[in-house]
């Protein structure tokens, strides 16, 4: 039977938050956490971890102790649980001291709700923790403790203590990615071997995943950006030197972009993630640093400009578009170059063995025929049947040919080579290039140089990859990515082996990012607009007064009573006393100045139609009779608008009124009828079945 506290959940949830209902897995893990049982929760990003703990904290008697790992995480949660009028406050080494002791001395006092706390800053608060009453330790980003995890943090490997030394108080650890030994680790890692682990979907839906071909990136980049205006959005690159050069590019072709990496000094970081969050610029340019810390909702798009490490690292890049739940974009760059590259990088490592296998599934992810989603997801063990109808491949699907005569070209020219070259050089010489190092080593006299010179090099490279992941051609990465033959290339060459191989398709934008992007609608900008004004005045990012799947639902709902703006996605009580009446002002303003500019008869179809108002309650809300209600809806179906007429009167109504015409021999005006009628029949119903 459900306690108490877990059934003041949904008042909480509303009340504090102004969500309905919970997202898939929140109100397991919370009952779990109030239940004070250890807790692993693996949420994707934007699947509402946050919640997770927050709640369960106003739920239990005490402070809940939240360690996370960037202050500017910290700053932005407590931001955002203020905003929804929960006491909360952050402890780490950039406060002043003044401001330090200040939170210390509401912690004694029991005045906080949620302290979030550095892994780093944690020692310093042992002497309080031991005498205050604590609900329950949260770890976020978890997979930091584990040397598995793909950020790992020396600091998080303290965290073990808390469980010595709180046996009793519930630890709930988070984060968005973490396979099957990271997850192991960090029950290890926390002392929590009988925690309980929840694994929620790691689907978004809402994210088109796009996978493109290397060439030409800036080009491909400003022309995807052309139909993005201000949208928000991250470029990831692997070295400073690309980001500060695509950012300067960028910059020359009239965008308002920053590079972002770690040689710049954290007063410069922290300007470029301020501006970043409070939509002043909207495009970074990043190395894999930036975006950890940033609980931003409404990035529209992620690009990654070369392709990451693992799998693990993808999904949390792109993780960070999206988070409202609208439709995003993401984009990935793939090219054999940056496969050697990062295989480069792993090399002589302690993990390399580790790092070149999650290498080489982000490689195949990159280079899959099939739907993405399902590669991305069977990943993480969780396997989908239907393909997903957002992703390059959905939306394009390859078409096949009979490939063979290009696969024994390509066979012949390896051969030939002496399987002693890397793929440029295979291509260059298939495409008869007339390039110094072709002819230094005279390769320009072997039998296949030119005898691919039809394709292109960008075609031609994508064959080739396609003949690696076909098993016909193999790569020596350890010996400079020279290409070798498998036993299944000597069938195509010499036993008349056929292969297939798919059309490669050429760049296409998806309808449903083309759909989010067409112009917002007026009333979403003027929304979006005293958004930025209320935020300014606060000294808050934007996001943090209302989201934009908020302000999304109130341009849907149009509210205009504070009634109506409760029930808006997003509207707890505090925002609803705090923000109410500024956004009914815009709205009701809206609304009148659009009717104002209706003949009467469209108002009413408006109504009708759009707001589902019924033709009793139009009559009430325009102080008109139900009679010219009816009246405007025939008017309507004669100028050539869509309504059913016959769902206000029936056949056999209409045959009555019909047979009223023949017995008074087309009467003048509709006063004969309805005295005909005995006055049972109300004049639009006699008018209506006289037109139908």
């Amino acid at each position: 039977m459900e306690t108490t506290t877990q059934l003041h959940k949904f008042e909480l949830l509303k009340t504090h938050f102004g969500y309905d209902k919970f997202l898939p897995n929140q109100e397991e893990i919370i009952n779990n956490v109030l239940d004070q049982k250890d807790t692993i929760a693996i949420m994707p990003t934007g699947g509402g971890k946050s919640l997770c703990f927050q709640l369960p904290a106003l739920a239990l008697k005490g402070t809940a102790i939240v360690i996370s790992p960037l202050i500017a995480l910290m700053k932005d949660q407590v931001d955002a649980l203020k905003a929804n009028g929960i006491s909360a406050a952050f402890f780490n080494s950039s406060q002043p001291s003044e401001e330090q002791q200040e939170v210390l001395k509401n912690l004694q006092n029991g005045k906080l709700k949620l302290l979030y706390v550095a892994p780093e800053s944690l020692p310093q608060l042992n002497f309080i923790l031991n005498s205050i009453e604590i609900s329950l330790f949260a770890v976020d980003e978890a997979h930091c403790i584990s040397s598995w995890g793909h950020d790992f943090r020396p600091a998080y490997t303290q965290l073990k203590r808390l469980k010595e030394q709180f046996p009793s108080v519930p630890l709930i650890a988070l984060t968005a990615t973490a396979d099957r030994p990271t997850r192991e680790d960090i029950a290890a890692q926390l002392a929590i071997p009988n925690a309980k682990t929840f694994i929620a979907s790691f689907d978004r839906p809402n994210l088109y995943l796009d996978v493109r071909p290397g060439q030409n990136r800036n080009k491909q980049i400003l022309n995807f950006l052309a139909k993005r205006g201000k949208q928000s959005g991250i470029i990831y690159c692997l070295s400073r030197k690309s980001t500060e050069k695509l950012a300067a590019t960028l910059k020359s072709k009239g965008y308002v972009a920053e590079a972002y990496h770690a040689g710049l000094t954290s007063e410069e970081r922290s300007t470029i993630q301020d501006n970043f969050v409070n939509d002043r610029t909207p495009i970074i340019v990043a190395t894999i640093a930036f975006g950890m810390g940033i609980d931003k909702s409404n990035v529209r798009w992620v690009i990654h400009y070369n392709m990451p490490k693992n799998i693990e690292g993808y999904y949390q890049e792109i993780g960070r578009s999206g988070r409202d739940g609208l439709a995003s974009h993401t984009i990935l760059f793939y090219s054999f170059a940056d496969v050697v590259m990062l295989r480069k990088f792993a090399e002589g490592t302690e993990t390399e063995a580790y790092q070149l296998a999650k290498l080489e599934r982000m490689q195949q992810f990159a280079e899959a025929l099939s739907c993405r989603r399902k590669a991305l997801l069977g990943y993480f063990g969780e396997h989908i049947t239907e393909d997903c109808g957002n992703c390059d491949i959905c939306k394009t699907p390859p078409k096949y040919f009979d490939g063979t005569l290009i696969a024994q070209k390509v066979c012949s020219a390896v051969a030939r080579l002496r399987e002693q070259e890397a793929l440029g050089m295979v291509l260059d010489v298939l495409r008869g290039s007339q390039n110094a190092q072709v002819y230094d080593k005279g390769y320009q006299n072997i039998k296949t140089f030119g005898a691919a010179k039809d394709i292109s090099w960008r075609n031609l490279q994508q064959y080739v990859i396609q003949l690696l992941n076909q098993g016909v051609l193999q790569i020596y990465f350890h010996e400079n990515g020279r290409l070798l033959l498998t036993p299944l290339a000597k069938k195509v060459l010499y036993e008349g082996k056929k292969v297939r191989l798919a059309n490669i398709v050429q760049d296409v934008e998806t309808v449903k990012t083309e759909k989010a992007s067409k112009k917002r609608a007026d009333l979403f900008e003027k929304l979006r607009t005293l958004r930025s004004k209320l935020a300014t005045e606060l000294g808050v990012p934007a996001y943090i007064v209302f989201s934009d799947a908020a302000l999304e639902d109130m341009e849907h709902k149009k509210p205009r009573t504070r009634e109506e703006f409760a029930e808006v996605s997003g509207v707890g009580e505090a925002k609803l006393e705090k923000y109410a009446d500024d956004f009914l002002r815009i709205i009701n303003r809206y609304l009148d100045n659009l009717e104002s500019n209706l003949a009467t008869h469209e108002r009413s179809y408006k109504l009708f139609i759009e707001e589902k108002f019924s033709p009793a309650e139009i009559a009430i809300r325009r102080g008109l009779s139900e009679d010219t209600v009816y009246g405007h809806f025939l008017k309507m179906h004669q100028l050539g608008n869509e309504i059913d007429l016959v769902q206000f009167i029936s056949s056999e109504e209409i045959q009555k009124v019909k047979n009223a015409q023949k017995k008074l021999e087309n009467p003048d005006g509709l006063k004969p009828y309805f005295e005909y009628f005995e006055s049972e029949v109300p004049y639009w119903k006699i008018k209506m079945g006289l037109y139908l």
